[in-house]
């Protein structure tokens, strides 16, 4: 019997040392050379994540259902249970579905909303767990910038106003990712008119590298003069595969190719991710 708990003991200590090793093994092997940028493959609907070259982490949007965990899943370390920032760009539920299972899931210091509200359940749910974790919120208003890493940051474009009173899409937040020499715009679900009204702000304000796609590639975003002042290399379309709504519509990809941008799209390659070292972007 003692010699059974002896080899007992030494086996459980094997065991220990090897998932001790394991775990630092993780740590050290995890590169984070440069930004990584990934759209999140969430269906039809919206979840991007950002990590700086520091390691700090921003999610935007979380898509409609729980699958934003097994998309971050891919993204993560295992042992990494924190996100530093979540902007919610506004609280229709294919883009604040997963919300709930992600505050749930990993602790979150920060929330940026722009500050219209919802009585989807979904809303109502991430709303009462920003109070019951405490969680530090604030409203997005044009010209606030969230520090990521010396060269890296998060500058919101819209809204700049109270937007309580408007629709929901009408006040999704507009934020533009900068590392170096690179950008990345994301709209969030923002109709022509705003994208109108960013441009007659300062049209040079918009101008990026990559563009993430309003409203999943719908003919009420995405105007030809909206992809001109951004000029951007690359598009990016969050969307789900063989949706009712038929998104992406025809005019979006047309416009899109007349400006000779290169079009990725979730239904068709998944989650895909983008690495910034401050000069160029390359697909991952």
């Amino acid at each position: 019997m003692r010699l059974i708990k002896q080899y007992f003991g030494i086996g459980f200590v094997a065991v220990l040392l090897a998932i001790t090793a394991l775990v630092w093994y993780a740590v050290f092997s995890e590169e984070r050379e440069g930004l990584l940028v990934g759209f999140l493959n969430v269906g039809q609907g919206d979840a991007i994540f950002i990590q700086a070259p520091n390691g700090n982490q921003v999610l935007v949007d979380a898509g409609p259902n729980k699958a934003v965990l097994r998309e971050l899943a891919k993204l993560m370390p295992f042992y990494d249970r924190s996100i530093d920032v979540v902007v919610a760009t506004h609280p229709d539920v294919d883009h604040i579905g997963g919300l709930p299972k992600v505050l749930e899931s990993f602790h979150i210091d920060l929330v940026i909303e722009p500050g219209v509200g919802s009585d989807h359940p979904a809303y109502i749910e991430f709303e009462k767990m920003i109070q019951e974790k405490d969680i530090n919120k604030v409203l997005a208003r044009r010209g606030m910038r969230v520090a990521l890493d010396q060269d890296a940051y998060l500058l919101v474009l819209f809204p700049d106003r109270d937007v309580a009173g408007l629709k929901s899409n009408d006040a999704s937040i507009v934020a533009k990712l900068v590392y170096g020499n690179t950008s990345f715009l994301f709209t969030g679900d923002s109709p022509k008119k705003i994208e109108d009204y960013l441009i007659s702000l300062s049209p040079e304000s918009i101008d990026a590298d990559v563009l993430k796609i309003g409203h999943h590639g719908s003919r009420n975003s995405t105007s030809e003069s909206f992809v001109g002042y951004a000029s951007p290399d690359y598009a990016v379309i969050s969307v789900g595969k063989d949706n009712h709504y038929g998104h992406p519509h025809k005019e979006v990809l047309d416009i899109l190719e007349n400006f000779g941008v290169q079009i990725f799209r979730t239904d068709e390659l998944g989650t895909i991710v983008m690495e910034s070292n401050g000069e160029d972007i390359v697909l991952k």
